[in-house]
Order: structure tokens, then C-alpha cells, then sequence
């Protein structure tokens, strides 16, 4: 800590960390135990991170984020959105195909960002939004296989055809590095087979938007 920082400020953002790291929830024992300070400071920050729905307790008296949280993760998709345009932008006029960014929402991979080429007769039509299950299409199988890897420092590339829409293929790379996102970088097109040059493309695009948002 420094003359600039708030401790208390800091061990509510502590205690909102150690609450999102479990899925079973954390008592004030637990709690104090972790922060190395009293119960009486952990119930000061669990009632007053309660009245702002960041934190709830449950009737055992365990803690859990709260959704409160979802409001503020809310404005996290067009700050992201907006890092990754310039790398998207640039990749969708590179391979004339249809460019997104996908990032992982629950058990879905939600397309947040999506970039269309301007210079071709014809495209596939894929709109920010758009949901499908982690494993379909080469977005979501990029990111699972990231997960699968583990402690992934480089990314490779995924390529599938035909999973999410007859006709069309997709390439993608997962975003390495980013603490607190998971998610890929990838192209979708009307094609039987993804372009050999396509799969190193994507990669470097994902490192580009993984640079930005960093």
C-alpha cells in the first residue's frame, strides 16, 4: 500500500476476488482468515459491498458476489469491443471475410464485436450478439481447446466447416494472456475449405487484440 492508495478500498476489491474464486462461497471466518484481519472488518465491507448488490449472503451465512456485478460487466463488452475494431478491421479487409470477436458468456460463446470486409461481392452475415454452445463452430472449439492447453502462452488455430451454417467455414485463435477474458479471434466464410494462409492470419489477429486489451 502507498500514501495514494485506499486500504479499505483495497480489501473490498480483495474480498470481491476471493468471492468470484469460489463457487461455494466464503464465510466471515474464512474471509478473515485470507484478509489476515478481524471479523469485525470483514462484516464492515460485507454490509457495505451488500448495499451496493456486489455481495450477497445466503442463510447459512456464506458470502457470494452479487448481482450488482453483472451491471458493471455489463459496460466491460464495449470497452472490449472497442480495443479489438482496429485488429478486426484489418483482418476482415486482409481474408475479405467476415471478422469477429466471440467471448465466453456462461456456456455460450457470445460474438461481441463483428467486422464485415468492405471490398467483396458477397459475405456471410454474422451480427454482434449472436449465441451459440462452446462447442460448435471454430470460435467456441478455439476456445476450449485454450482451456484444454492450460497454461497456453502461444495460440494456435482452430478450423471447422459447416457447424454453424451450411456452406460456410470458420477459422479461430483464442485470446492468450488476458487476465479476466476468455474469448477468440476468428473469420467466418462461404467456403468448403479455409485458405492455408487464413489460420496464421487469425492467430496473429487474436495476439493484436490480446496486446490491446492487456
Amino acid at each position: 500500500m502507498t500514501a495514494e492508495t485506499s486500504q479499505t478500498l483495497d480489501r473490498g476489491l480483495r474480498v470481491l476476488k476471493l468471492l468470484a474464486d469460489t463457487d461455494h462461497g466464503l464465510t466471515v471466518t474464512e474471509l478473515s482468515n485470507k484478509l489476515g484481519v478481524n471479523r469485525t472488518v470483514v462484516y464492515r465491507l460485507l454490509a457495505t459491498l451488500e448495499q451496493h448488490a456486489l455481495v450477497r449472503r445466503d442463510l447459512g451465512g456464506r458470502a457470494r458476489v452479487g448481482l450488482g456485478v453483472l451491471r458493471l460487466g455489463r459496460q466491460v463488452h464495449p470497452l472490449v469491443r472497442e480495443a479489438a475494431l482496429p485488429a478486426l478491421r484489418s483482418l476482415a479487409e486482409d481474408i475479405g471475410a467476415t471478422a469477429h470477436l466471440t467471448l465466453v458468456d456462461g456456456s455460450d460463446a457470445l460474438a461481441v464485436a463483428v467486422v464485415e470486409p468492405t471490398w467483396t461481392d458477397y459475405h456471410v452475415a454474422y451480427r454482434a450478439g449472436f449465441r451459440h454452445a462452446l462447442d460448435k463452430g471454430a470460435a467456441g472449439r478455439a476456445i476450449l481447446a485454450a482451456r484444454q492447453a492450460g497454461g497456453l502462452t502461444e495460440p494456435g488455430f482452430t478450423l471447422t466447416h459447416g457447424e454453424l451454417e451450411a456452406g460456410a467455414s470458420g477459422a479461430a485463435a483464442p485470446l492468450v494472456g488476458v487476465t479476466g477474458i476468455e474469448g477468440s479471434v476468428g473469420v467466418v466464410m462461404l467456403a468448403d475449405a479455409v485458405p492455408e494462409r487464413v489460420g496464421p492470419r487469425v492467430v496473429d489477429a487474436a495476439r493484436e487484440v490480446a496486446d490491446a486489451l492487456r
